[in-house]
């Protein structure tokens, strides 16, 4: 940075001595601005602007990442002027654009009754695999309360389709606009619903190579599958998106006055939202006026979630959905990107240690990016961090993944 230092200093002082007057009437006005802009660069070039951590014992699963996925040892440069977590998570679904996507919608029942809702994104045109039966397939999962629509989902489908690549969205049961037809819905660490999708997936092209990307929860739920299932799984591997490691941890951060008026209570009423349409199924089991009354996520799991799949105490069910103790069984693959300021998934609760013991996991860890946000660039409107990650990663597994463990 010190040669930047440099020539920044050399430009301002050429720029002063050509612009004498005007603002305020004198060049003081002026070496202020340049002198404020030199310092914020200098901060943002030396404090902000990083290397994201690598956290993997796998020396071939390092390797493997350098040179296929090489955008997580290159510097972050995050938006500068909004690079701080909560505001990256807040601005990032009003800033990115959305690319459109044509969905065929599948929805497919499961041995309680239920249905589940798939919107596939065939890549028909595919030159790259022009063969729909071997033409790889990613599955996705979008957030607590996200479906195919997301612009973050439709940005993955968008990386996706420039590599030939077919996708398909796991939208959580009666998040997409389908009928409950059942009394359920969905819960991080249940993981019935997304075996029953795998296996579907799977079934219908069985020779094409198949991975899944989690996002927030649908990461969390994810690793919970992973962890359930070790090797036994058709997926190749899998790429995780702002998990929360530690759902204790989690809500605890989410409660902070700040962060609880920032997210934690809108959050809760996308919640009750995304139920109430569903009233009359769900009261014949629930206490809809009591659940309509939570304020946070907490009091909603603890009136809602937890009851509905059958666990004794809240804490109960947090223990059971906090991915940071499966993380140990996981056999496949794992590439996991979090920032280290996002306030759904605090720093202190990323289980590195845990990670360093298995040689199937990656952690990517930023300093900044917040929650889904990982915004870069003057304007972020295009593609994020996040987005270039999941591209390379993907790319890299589905053309080089027989080298992951024989580099």
């Amino acid at each position: 940075a010190m040669d930047w230092q440099g020539l920044t200093r050399e430009l301002s002082l050429y720029l002063e001595s050509q612009v004498r007057v005007g603002f305020l009437g004198s060049g003081v006005g002026l070496s202020l601005v340049l002198g404020f802009g030199v310092a914020y660069a200098c901060y943002y070039l030396n404090s902000i602007a990083k290397k994201p951590q690598l956290v993997a014992s796998n020396d071939r699963f390092c390797r493997f990442l350098e040179e296929y996925c090489p955008v997580v040892t290159e510097t972050y440069y995050p938006t500068i002027w909004c690079w701080e977590g909560r505001v990256q998570t807040l601005l990032r679904p009003f800033i990115t654009s959305r690319p459109q996507v044509q969905y065929r919608n599948e929805l497919i029942k499961t041995a309680d009754g239920g249905q589940i809702s798939l919107d596939w994104f065939d890549n028909n045109d595919s030159s790259y695999y022009p063969d729909a039966s071997t033409r790889p397939t990613v599955l996705l999962l979008p957030g607590l309360t996200g479906t195919s629509k997301e612009s973050y989902i439709l940005h993955m489908i968008h990386q996706s389709e420039t590599l030939g690549y077919r996708c398909v969205v796991f939208n959580n049961r009666g998040i997409a606009g389908e009928e409950l037809l059942t009394p359920r819905t969905y819960c991080a660490a249940n993981t019935e619903d997304l075996e029953a999708v795998i296996h579907h997936v799977h079934s219908l092209n069985p020779s094409a190579p198949f991975m899944a990307a989690g996002v927030s929860m649908g990461g969390m739920l994810l690793l919970n599958y992973l962890g359930k299932t070790g090797r036994d799984t058709p997926l190749m591997a899998a790429a995780i998106f702002s998990a929360g490691w530690n759902v204790f941890e989690s809500v605890e951060s989410l409660e902070k006055p700040l962060n609880w008026l920032l997210f934690n209570y809108y959050l809760t009423t996308c919640l009750q939202s995304s139920i109430s349409r569903h009233r009359q199924m769900l009261e014949k089991l629930f206490d809809m006026d009591l659940v309509m009354k939570a304020r946070t996520v907490r009091e909603f799991d603890k009136q809602f979630t937890s009851v509905m799949f059958g666990y004794r105490s809240i804490d109960d069910y947090y223990e059971d959905a906090s991915p940071c103790r499966k993380l140990k069984s996981v056999g496949i693959p794992v590439l996991c990107l979090n920032s280290v300021d996002d306030v759904f998934s605090p720093a202190h609760a990323i289980p590195v240690e845990t990670a360093k013991q298995n040689a199937n996991v990656a952690l990517v860890l930023t300093s900044c990016g917040g929650h889904i946000g990982f915004l870069e660039g003057i304007w972020p409107r295009k593609c994020t961090y996040m987005d270039r990650v999941f591209k390379q990663f993907v790319q890299a597994v589905f053309e080089h993944g027989n080298k992951i463990f024989s580099m």
